[in-house]
C-alpha cells in the first residue's frame, strides 16, 4: 500500500518490536515488524489446511506468529501451501522467490486465468506475467490463486500449484514430441508420426507375446477423462487388464 501511494517507505518509522529469525524454507517469508496479530494465518493454517503449524507466540506488543518451539516450517507440518500469504492483509508473510528475483509488484503483471497441471482435480490459478521478460515474449513470474468463492479450489493452492513454475521457462523443457531413431538417440517429430510409432510399438508387443504383455500406467498429472481413455485402451482395444495409475501407490 505505501508502494502504491508512493509513501517513503520509512515514514513513521520505529525500531522493530519483535525480533525476526531466518527461516531456511525456500517459498515462505514473514516480517514480524508489519504483523498486526490479526491470527488469519494461523486460522487458515488450522481451520482449512489442518496442519497448525503456526501459531500466535508471546504476549502484549511482543506478539507474533511463529512455529512451535520457533522451528524452521521445514521442521513443523507445515505444507509450504502459501495459504498464508494469500490471507495476510499487511504482506507480513510474503512469497521469497519474487522479492529475491526483485521482480515487479503484481500491480504491474499481466494476470491470465489457467487450470494447474500438477494433478487431475483441475484447481484454476492466476498465472501472473512480466510482459517484458524473456525479451518481450512474456515470462511467468508468479502464480497465485483466484478469490475465494470464484473457482472449485476455493482460492486454495497446494504448494506444486502455487510455487513450482519455473519448469515453464527451464532450458531443459521438453517442448514438442521425440522419438528413438535407428541410431538410439531421441529426435524430433510430428505428433502424428509419434503417436504412430507409439501405435505400432504396442501393436507389435501384443502380436509378439500376447495381450497380456502389454501394460498401461498413466501419469498422476492426468485429467480424471485422460484416465479414463487410458484404460478404455487397455480393456477395450488391447483386452488387456493391466492398467494402474501412478497415484495410487
Amino acid at each position: 500500500m505505501a508502494e502504491h501511494y508512493e509513501a517513503p517507505l520509512n515514514w513513521g518509522q520505529m525500531p522493530p518490536l519483535r525480533e525476526g529469525r531466518e527461516d531456511h524454507n525456500p517459498y515462505v517469508h514473514f516480517n514480524p515488524d508489519t504483523c498486526i496479530a490479526c491470527a488469519r494465518c494461523t486460522r487458515y493454517c488450522e481451520e482449512i489446511e489442518s496442519v497448525s503449524a503456526i501459531t500466535l507466540a508471546h504476549r502484549g506488543a511482543h506478539t507474533t506468529i511463529a512455529t512451535v518451539d520457533e522451528k524452521s516450517l521445514l521442521d513443523t507440518t507445515c505444507e509450504l501451501c502459501g495459504g498464508c500469504i494469500d490471507v495476510c492483509p499487511t504482506g507480513a508473510m510474503t512469497e521469497k522467490l519474487p522479492l529475491t528475483r526483485k521482480q515487479k509488484p503484481e500491480r504491474e503483471l499481466t494476470k491470465v486465468r489457467s487450470t494447474c497441471n500438477f494433478c487431475g482435480v483441475g484447481c484454476q490459478v492466476d498465472i501472473n506475467v512480466d510482459p517484458e521478460g524473456q525479451g518481450g515474449a512474456g515470462q511467468v513470474v508468479k502464480v497465485t490463486s483466484p478469490p475465494v468463492g470464484t473457482t472449485t479450489n476455493d482460492g486454495n493452492l497446494c504448494v506444486k500449484g502455487r510455487f513450482a513454475y519455473d519448469f515453464i521457462h527451464h532450458k531443459e523443457r521438453i517442448t514438442e514430441p521425440l522419438v528413438r531413431g535407428t541410431d538410439g538417440e531421441l529426435h524430433p517429430t510430428t505428433w502424428e508420426n509419434a503417436l504412430q510409432k507409439a501405435a505400432e510399438g504396442l501393436r507389435g508387443v501384443a502380436e509378439r507375446h500376447g495381450n497380456d504383455a502389454v501394460g498401461f500406467v498413466s501419469s498422476s498429472r492426468c485429467t480424471m477423462e485422460e484416465n479414463y481413455l487410458v484404460q478404455k485402451i487397455a480393456r477395450a482395444l488391447f483386452r488387456a487388464n493391466q492398467v494402474h495409475q501412478c497415484a495410487a501407490t
